[in-house]
This record gives C-alpha cells, structure tokens and sequence, in this order.
C-alpha cells in the first residue's frame, strides 16, 4: 500500500502516469510528488498500469482493470461524481483471444445461424440433446476457445408484428447477469444483425450496459455490494462496424448514466443543491454553458408558480430549490432549436395535500424529467451536433409540507401573466414547469424552428393508461401538424425506448379554465390523476394555458411547437434502478 495524504492507494502497477489541469497542478503537487517518490521506490512491485488525476480535493486511481480507487481528502458526498464508465470496453476481433474468460451471445432462434461462428457451434450441439437450450438463458463449455464457456440468452421467436427490439435489450442483461452468476469477469460479447431490427446489435450492447449499471450510492458507499466485470470486449460478425458502434454505445451510455445517477439518487443524495453540483461537474470544461438561479427574490419575481412549491423547503439551506439552465450552442447556422423543461421534484411527500396511506415511497424517483434532460444534454456535449442548438432547464425544488407550504386556494399570478388558483398541493409537477416553460416560449419566439418540450414523471393516469415502461408524447396543435409524436414514436421504437401518443382535446383545456369569479386557471381537482377523467392529458393543457403558449398555436401569426413527454410510466419505478427514459428516443429522432 502507498500512502498518499493520510490514504493509501494499492500499488500493482508497470507505470504511473500523473494527469491534471495547470490551475490544480500547484494545489496537487505536493501530493503528486509524494507519489512519485513512493512509486519510484517501489518499482520493483509494480505490476499494471495507473492513471491518476486530481479533481475537487480528491485524487482517483484508474487501474488497467477498469476500477477507481478514491484518495479522499474529504468527505464521500463532497467527492467529484464518476462519470466515466466503469468498466473498460475494447473492440475485440478475434474470438479465439484469450484476454477473455467467457463469451456473451444472444440466439435469435428465427434467423439462419452462422455454422462457422464457435458459439452458434455449441448452442446446436447442445440443443441435439436439449431443445429448450435455444429458447433459454444458460452457460455452456465452448471447448478449444480459450474463454472456456458461453453465456447465452435467446430473444426467443419473434413476432415482427408485435415484438421489438427490447427482446435483444432483455435477452442481453439475462447472459450478463448470468456471466455475473457464474464469476466472469472479463467478458468478450458477440454481437450480429436481425434482418427486422436495424439497430439490433446497438440494443444489445446498451441492454448489457445498463445490466452492469451500478447505482451512484452504492458506488460511493459500498461497491461491493454489486460486484461488476473488470474489462467488456467487443466483438462483431461484421467487424467493419465496431469503431463506430463502440463510439455511439458509450455516448448514448454517457448521457444515461448521468440521469440514472440523478434519478436513482436518495431525497437527501440528490437533493435540490446536490443536484446542481453533480450537474455542474459533470458538464464542466464541456461545450455545455450551466447557469443557475437560486436568488430566492428572483425566483418569486419571475418564477412564482415555482416560487409557491419551493416556499417551505427553501428554509432548510440543503433542500432549497434552484432552476439550472443548460444551454449547447454550436456557433453555426442551425436547423432547429430545442427547448426542454424537466421536472425535478427531489422528494414529494404531496406537500399539504399530503401523499397517505404510504403512497410516499419511492417519490424520490419524481426528478427523472429533470434527469432525463441533463443526460440527454450529456450526449449533445459528447456529439456536439452542427445542425441543432439545445436549450434546456432542469427545475429543481422539493415539495415539503410545514407551516410554510403553499395550500389549495391560493391565488398566484404566473410568470405569463394567468391567475392560477390552486386545487391541489400534489399537483406541484406543472407549477414548477409553468414559469419556466413561459420563459423558453419568451426565447423561442427569437429561435430557429423552435420545439418546446416538457418532460416529467407527472401522472398516475399516465400508468394506467399505457402500462409500464412506455413514454407518452402529448403534442399541442403545431407539433401535432409536424408528426413529433410520430417521430418520437419510430425513434423510439427503434432502440427500445418505446412512446405512446395521446392527443389534446377541448375537454383538457376546458377542464383547466377558471372557475371561480376573475380565476384564468385551475391548477387541478381534488383528486389523483388516476381517478380523474383523461388525466395524463389536462396537465399538459394546464401548462399550455400557464405558460401562455395557448396563444402560439396554428391560427396565430407565430405557431410555437410544444410536445409534453410523461414518463411516469417509464422511468422506473423504486426499488428498481431509474431507466433514463426517453434519452434514447430524444438522441434518435433529434441528434443521430
């Protein structure tokens, strides 16, 4: 063991390399000295490559296994956030190598098999004695390969009319977990196309990558509680297609790893505050320009409807909300701008219109809208697309009850200029949304081909309506005539983040009119979505209505499109882990 700062870091390694900024390399050089001293001394020992560098008073270990070790100088929840993959991935064209100690293959009983190919080998020697062996999940001897077994799992046949390509995405994390079951720890995946599903071999690798997900506070507490590999390697049936595949794979992983660590974070992990940290880390020294406002005047001034939500939690310093904005500016002439608005509500107990009856558990999952918008801005900062600018808000506040909350009744005038009377403290979703989603119509009336969108964890209803693990797309009259909801439909259909599409009515916008004498709006009834009549769609007209973009639709001079995404129903619901739902959909149909 090396000390380093009162720590000590495990010393296996060939070579030390030391990597940092010049602003931190007089803060750090000291400790790096320290180091080199101590590895110099020990060079006989060493063994494995190491990369150290040095963030926020805290130094990490990257061994050639993929692994970090922290030297912390202070305490876990001040260290920098991990937002690398955790384990390494290489492209991999042999399947003889012996880097490896297992092979990854997903069987797709319905198309022809490559005889050539050592795991389709085994699977059709085996099923010679056991025909469920194609239709099922299993570890097999692969005889002369030097990985020595194959991990297989089947999609099982499928039906081009019904199934899709989650069937790859399923079957994958089964054969990892499996290799994880049977102690692998350095396994080779071989992947192929399907004749039905373009992006087949993509789904695949994204569905063992997020098998192997870690959640971010059993990372930082107790990584050993969920073991995972040391190295994943690659392999293609066509390897011409591997570069890029590996590239994009780790991309899109980026961003959902970024919003599963915000989604699957604790009330207090990821609270409001701890919320604007991670972000502000991981988008630092990136194309990404954070701007956040946490001025408790401004926000009554110009956001009050979200001002109403924050007003209890706001006295207690780590749980005062904040409104993030995230803003990719490629500097060139663009095709479209998009305009996103996620939903943070870091823990929400209903506030006055308290959550009964243990409903409570598990509402530390109602910031995944936010979530989902900084992951899918973790892919634009990676991509840094030519043809699009993106502009987004992550609105963060928690929905407390006490003496401050705000209470059914109340009268509050929006950023839009609309008196909002309230109906329902539960209903905190869209008032945080309103304002917000006001100020990007007041910016997109200036931008090119603008697309508004809303993206939240906002109802019960929407559960009901379409069942788990889809998204819903609600498109007001413009974006309706352009297909987004379509758009978003295919794209999502085609990596295995699947949307519904609902439709705006009259009723919704009814249903949210005032009501009593001078009112504009109603926020809500008095009752949860899921015992109220079309009741994924009126939040969508609510914040239309609130945020003034009724007033951009097709019949005015200046038509504003604006699609509200609920992923209630697919963000993941506790104990399991957070999705990062719609994030792949979004990069499909807008950046790839």
């Amino acid at each position: 063991m090396l000390p380093l700062a009162g720590h000590s870091i495990s010393v296996g390694v060939r070579c030390l390399f030391l990597i940092t900024t010049r602003a931190r390399v007089a803060r750090c050089a000291s400790h790096f000295a320290t180091v080199t001293r101590l590895i110099n001394s020990e060079a006989s020992r060493v063994r494995k490559p190491v990369f150290l560098h040095a963030r926020h008073g805290a130094a990490f270990v990257h061994c050639a296994s993929g692994k970090e070790t922290s030297t912390k100088t202070k305490e876990t929840r001040s260290e920098p956030y991990r937002l690398k993959m955790y384990f390494n991935v290489v492209k991999e064209t042999d399947l003889r190598s012996n880097s490896y100690d297992g092979i990854v293959y997903i069987c797709t009983p319905d198309v022809p098999t490559d005889s050539v190919c050592p795991c389709v080998k085994t699977l059709n020697a085996a099923s010679k004695y056991d025909a469920s062996v194609t239709r099922g999940c299993g570890v097999l001897p692969l005889g002369d390969v030097p990985a020595g077994r194959l991990l297989y799992a089947s999609t099982g046949k499928i039906d081009p009319d019904y199934h899709d390509v989650r069937q790859f995405r399923d079957a994958a994390a089964k054969a990892i977990k499996k290799a994880l079951d049977a102690g692998v720890k350095k396994p080779l995946v071989y992947l192929h196309d399907h004749p039905e599903f373009e992006d087949a071999d993509l789904v695949t690798l994204l569905g063992i990558f997020e098998a192997l997900h870690v959640p971010i506070q059993i990372r930082e507490l107790k990584p050993s509680n969920l073991p995972t590999i040391e190295v994943l390697g690659v392999s293609h049936k066509n390897p011409a297609k591997l570069d890029e595949l590996i590239r994009l794979a780790k991309t899109l992983e980026a961003g959902r790893i970024v919003a599963r660590d915000i989604g699957d974070g604790d009330p207090e992990r990821m609270a409001p505050p701890m919320v604007r940290k991670y972000v502000e880390e991981a988008f630092k020294e990136t194309c990404i320009k954070v701007t956040v406002l946490d001025d408790p005047a401004q926000i009554k001034r110009e956001y009050p409807l979200f001002e109403a939500v924050d007003r209890a939690a706001g006295k207690v310093e780590r749980h005062k909300g904040c409104i993030v904005f995230l803003d990719y500016d490629p500097g060139t002439t663009v095709k479209e701008t998009l305009m996103f608005v996620g939903k943070g509500v870091t823990y929400d107990t209903g506030g006055a219109d308290i959550k009964a009856g243990g409903v409570m558990a598990g509402m530390s999952r109602d910031k995944c809208g936010a979530a989902a918008v900084a992951g899918f801005m973790k892919i634009v900062s990676q991509m840094q697309p030519k043809h699009v600018r993106v502009v987004s808000a992550m609105s963060l506040v928690r929905n407390s009850v006490g003496s401050e909350c705000y209470v059914s009744d109340e009268l509050i005038k929006a950023r839009s200029g609309e008196l909002v009377r309230i109906g329902n403290t539960d209903a905190e979703g869209r008032m945080i949304m309103a304002d917000v989603l006001c100020r990007m119509k007041e910016l997109a009336v200036g931008m090119t081909n603008p697309h508004l969108f809303t993206i939240a964890t906002l109802t019960g209803h929407a559960c009901l309506a379409v069942g788990l693990g889809y998204s819903i797309a609600v498109d007001n009259g413009p974006a309706r005539k352009a297909a987004v909801g379509n758009r978003l439909q295919r794209s999502g259909e085609a990596l295995g983040d699947p949307f519904e599409i609902s439709t705006m009515r009259r009723e919704d916008l009814a249903f949210h009119r005032g009501r009593a004498a001078g009112d504009d709006i109603m926020q809500s009834n008095d009752l949860p979505s899921s015992r109220t009549p079309r009741g994924h769609q009126t939040p969508a007209a609510f914040l239309l209505l609130a945020s003034g973009l009724d007033k951009y639709g097709s019949g005015s001079a200046t038509p504003l499109k604006y699609s509200h995404l609920d992923i209630a129903a697919s963000g993941g619901h506790f104990p399991e882990p957070s999705t990062a739902a719609p994030v792949l959909a979004l990069a499909k149909a807008f950046l790839l």
